[in-house]
């Protein structure tokens, strides 16, 4: 199962994620500041994904953990586009859990964590 995969995804899907950030979703890759052309949207997997939901002793789906981060020279862009994946996500039964916003060297980062359940799909 690939949580990231999934996420990934969900995400490439939405016309507004795609159009300012195409190219530039990456796992685990983060930008040299002076590489930030446009907006990158950074997916990183903080816990490994966890048995969850069991019946008739098997597991029914992962319990996942991740952090998502936007990265872009525009600060009003950078929200927008990290407010539009907490809405992806959320139709994805992904709630958004804390991050932080910081500003640095020209670059406006918003990194959010996001908890979810994927249902596994071989017993789907």
């Amino acid at each position: 199962m690939d949580d990231l995969k999934f996420i990934y995804e969900a995400l490439i899907t939405d016309p507004f994620i795609k159009e300012q950030a195409s190219g530039r979703i990456k796992y685990y890759e983060y930008p040299a500041t002076g590489d930030v052309t446009g907006p990158f949207i950074i997916i990183d997997g903080i816990d490994v994904p966890k048995p969850s939901d069991f019946a008739d002793n098997l597991w029914l789906s992962y319990d996942c953990l991740v952090q998502i981060e936007v990265w872009s020279k525009n600060r009003l862009i950078t929200e927008q586009i990290a407010n539009k994946i907490r809405d992806v996500l959320w139709q994805k039964g992904f709630k958004q859990q804390s991050g932080p916003r910081e500003y640095a060297d020209g670059i406006f980062r918003d990194a959010r964590r996001y908890r979810g359940k994927v249902y596994r799909e071989e017993i789907i």
